[in-house]
């Protein structure tokens, strides 16, 4: 017979985590207002020709002099310091730039590793162009990319803009002796940012003959991306994200968390997690379309739903007895949560980007099995204490579901005010 003893401070210990989870802090210098680094990758008879666009800040932001005695400090390379209201900002060094464009290319190049049967290849950076993120061309397909490179080395009707709010745009060559068929793909870059580790890596493969295959990695690449041949590969890397996604999405981890403690046997525990599957499956397809309303206030409507999805499904399990409609109610959640996943898959994914639905097929069974990981963690546990005794099963609901409230009530009363600020 399981003891309560063990079990509850399982529950407990759940609970203690989510109440101490909280916000972080923006970096005060090098503000990181984009986090998308896109790579093209085009096999040619002796080597790779690579378009890669990254934000500004991975390369410099680590590079700033050591501070003197008078409070000053070296800029980094390609950019001028400049206080506002006592903070130290950062702004692109025109003039730098245009001298030695070639010097943000080798940047670039230097902070990137493509490697063929585990020997490096030569880079040879071949163009370079700087732009405001607002106002960066297409980057979505080898085409865009390639024309990206049209335009002059920096906007010449821009003032020089804040490197935060800048993309850089390299093309590459490396040189193999032959057609390179599969490689590895990794970054030295480690600038530092606040948000860093959440940096989405789209990795676009173009080989002679064959579909384009996408890679979708999170992260600085500081592990190699293995680049082959095998569409599995290339879908598992969307399936990993969907995984990441719903278990670093702390909204939707509690939801569903909410969703299992409230579920009193195992049909009941089925149908809602069918039912929020079916919901989520549909918007998340009709967000990403955009199928969808366009006013400023939708993006905050929603995430404002999902913090009370969450309020409703721990009153609903500290209810502690079925609820009727909940299949229903749960579809209709799903909706909400499936536009918050497709709020983040446009972000790295665009509508005419190759093997798109290869791509958005792997992603929603990513989030399905990060989904399921919650589930079979939880419901075996309030099972065995239940079956223990239901009393203590009782207090570990309670356990979990006011920090859930908790969190999500203070989450309703931010996005509330969000949303009346674009209304």
């Amino acid at each position: 017979m399981p003891r309560p003893a063990l079990l509850v401070p399982a529950a407990l210990l759940l609970a203690i985590f989510l109440a101490g989870l909280g916000l972080t802090q923006a970096w005060g210098h090098f503000l990181l207002n984009t986090n998308i680094r896109l790579i093209h990758v085009e096999h040619l008879d002796d080597g790779l020709q690579v378009y890669l666009r990254l934000p500004m800040p991975y390369l410099v932001a680590d590079k700033l002099g050591t501070p003197q005695a008078d409070g000053t400090v070296e800029p980094a390379p390609f950019t001028v310091n400049e206080r506002i209201e006592g903070e130290l900002m950062h702004r692109i060094d025109l003039e730098a730039l245009r001298q030695d464009p070639g010097g943000l290319g080798r940047m670039v190049a230097e902070g990137h590793r493509f490697a063929v049967d585990g020997a490096p290849l030569t880079a040879v950076v071949e163009k370079v162009r700087v732009t405001p993120a607002l106002k960066q061309s297409p980057f979505a397909t080898l085409e865009e990319a390639k024309r990206s490179f049209e335009g002059p080395l920096y906007p010449e009707d821009e003032e020089a803009a804040f490197v935060g709010d800048l993309v850089v745009d390299v093309q590459l060559r490396y040189r193999s002796g032959d057609d390179a068929d599969s490689y590895e793909v990794s970054s030295t870059l480690n600038p530092g940012l606040e948000g860093q580790e959440e940096t989405a890596n789209l990795l676009l493969d173009y080989y002679p003959g064959s579909d384009p295959q996408v890679f979708r990695v999170r992260g600085l690449l500081a592990e190699p991306v293995e680049v082959s041949r095998s569409y599995l590969t290339a879908a598992l890397s969307f399936v990993v994200d969907g995984i990441r996604h719903i278990l670093e999405g702390l909204d939707h981890v509690l939801f569903v968390l909410c969703l299992t403690i409230g579920a009193f046997t195992l049909g009941q525990l089925l149908w809602r997690v069918t039912g929020f599957s079916i919901g989520h499956t549909i918007t998340l397809i009709a967000g990403f379309f955009g199928y969808v309303p366009s006013g400023a206030w939708f993006i905050p409507a929603v995430e404002t739903g999902i913090a009370l999805s969450i309020i409703y499904a721990a009153a609903i399990a500290l209810a502690n007895k079925p609820v009727g409609a909940t299949v229903v109610v749960t579809v209709l959640i799903g909706l909400l949560h499936g536009l918050g996943f497709s709020f983040v898959l446009h972000e790295i994914l665009q509508i005419n980007a190759p093997n798109l639905w290869q791509s958005l097929l792997a992603f929603n069974v990513g989030i399905e099995l990060g989904q399921l990981a919650i589930v079979v963690l939880v419901y075996p546990l309030l099972w065995l204490i239940a079956r223990a005794n239901p009393k203590w099963a009782t207090m570990s609901r309670w356990a979990i579901a006011l920090p859930c409230i908790l969190i999500a009530a203070v989450w309703t009363g931010e996005r509330v005010l969000l949303l009346l600020q674009t209304l």
